[in-house]
């Protein structure tokens, strides 16, 4: 259990900084416009799907003494710890110059985050048949991601206090963490990596892969449930740092600090709904992770501006808010993955690195598309971004026009509750196959 929860701590801190950072970092520190930002985040998140299939199928094809996955989780430690570090770096020359750098870099940072992440994932079917130990490997998973992103954003804090630099320091901090942590993970896997399940050879074509994976109507539930609520989470995490400092008007140098209640929420969220799962069901756990989640969301679209010269006590609602939003959103980290191995195993070959590419592609495809109409939207609403007036540190306040700052609250609460809803209405009719009825059949 261990050894698996540091396997998603260096993928799971790249997620958390790039999730809630690089479009700030893009528009603040690199100087670029919001659309040109938003198109940035399109091309990272379009290769990061365009390569999941490709990286799970040989994945799925490699033969060592330690399975399938971990050699691909030791040749990508390193290239994802350095090129973690260096997507941080603001290179000189032109606003073209720097977005030429910028897309060559998020290829090779989700070449590596891939090669890590997608092997290990498909680790937490192969590992163990038992549905309840597959829920805690999960829930171990996550918490290690939580713990690093969380490590992540109080690195952030600290050293975001100087623009480009300050980014590049937390880069080179990270970029350690994670290579270190993805190394650890495979030296406590190899053991138990030799006798996992190993996987059935398969030669179909994309396509054909396709359309056997969209066959299985488990899978098709849990993919629908996966896009819609990292959809949400993402955008929240996208838009949080602007909400926070553009709409909200939390100070600049607080403005990081506050986004650490998010990830501490999130972490004990994630025990409380693994423990609830595995007693009560996944999708009863489920509906009431998004019933928080929801209320969370429409209470921050509506959140009011802080006065000036705000002390704690002025912060404390605010504070509130965000944990909360972190609790209710720990049902996406969690169930979606605890959900993939039963739809699997209704796959009488049980290609596990098959079934989580395609899950990982949709996710990502859907997000990346949407980060290029949510930068566009900023962008023709009128946002004005480091680039026209100047910025330092991790996101400077720059007074905003009323149509831009509505876009960033329907962002921030509108739209994220839309898409949790539809994902209690996808998983509408599912036979929740729970540890708890397992044992009740005992």
């Amino acid at each position: 259990m261990l050894a698996y929860g540091l396997g998603d701590a260096g993928t799971g801190l790249a997620a958390t900084q790039l999730g809630f950072y690089l479009f700030p970092f893009f528009i603040c520190a690199a100087g670029l416009p919001a659309y040109i930002a938003g198109s940035l985040l399109t091309v990272s998140k379009v290769w990061d799907a365009l390569n999941d299939p490709l990286i799970g199928w040989l994945s799925d094809h490699t033969q060592s003494r330690w399975g399938p996955r971990l050699p691909w989780m030791l040749t990508a430690a390193l290239p994802l710890g350095i090129s973690l570090a260096a997507m941080w770096w603001v290179p000189p020359g032109g606003v073209g110059q720097r977005t030429l750098y910028y897309a060559v870099m998020a290829v090779l940072l989700m070449t590596a985050y891939t090669s890590v992440n997608l092997p290990y994932a498909a680790l937490s079917t192969e590992l163990t048949p038992d549905t309840a130990i597959r829920t805690r490997l999960n829930a171990a998973r996550f918490t290690g991601s939580i713990l690093a992103g969380l490590s992540g954003l109080i690195v952030a804090s600290v050293v975001l206090t100087d623009g480009g630099g300050g980014y590049l320091a937390m880069g080179r901090i990270t970029g350690s963490i994670a290579a270190t942590a993805t190394l650890l993970c495979c030296w406590g896997l190899a053991p138990y990596a030799k006798r996992a399940q190993r996987p059935t050879p398969n030669n179909e074509a994309p396509m054909e892969q396709l359309k056997r994976v969209l066959a299985n109507p488990r899978f098709r539930q849990v993919l629908g449930l996966y896009v819609l609520l990292w959809f949400g989470l993402q955008l929240m995490q996208v838009v949080a740092l602007i909400w926070l400092v553009q709409v909200v008007h939390v100070p600049a140098n607080l403005s990081t600090w506050i986004l650490l209640p998010f990830q501490v929420s999130a972490l004990l969220g994630l025990q409380l709904w693994s423990m609830l799962s595995n007693r009560n069901g996944r999708v009863t756990t489920l509906r009431w992770g998004a019933g928080l989640w929801i209320s969370a969301c429409l209470l921050s679209m509506v959140f009011p501006p802080l006065p000036e010269s705000s002390g704690l006590l002025q912060l404390l609602p605010l504070i509130g808010l965000i944990s909360l939003v972190g609790v209710g959103a720990a049902t996406a980290y969690l169930i979606p993955w605890s959900l993939l191995p039963d739809a699997i195993d209704a796959d009488p070959s049980k290609p596990a690195g098959l079934y989580t590419a395609w899950m990982v592609f949709g996710q990502k495809l859907i997000i990346g598309l949407t980060m290029s109409v949510f930068g566009s939207m900023l962008s023709l609403t009128g946002y004005v971004s480091g680039s026209e007036a100047g910025c330092s540190g991790a996101l400077s306040y720059i007074p905003q026009p009323d149509s831009a700052l509505l876009a960033i609250r329907i962002c921030m609460g509108l739209l994220p509750a839309l898409l949790v809803v539809l994902g209690l209405v996808v998983m509408r009719g599912w036979p929740d196959r729970g540890a708890h009825l397992q044992k009740a059949a005992g």
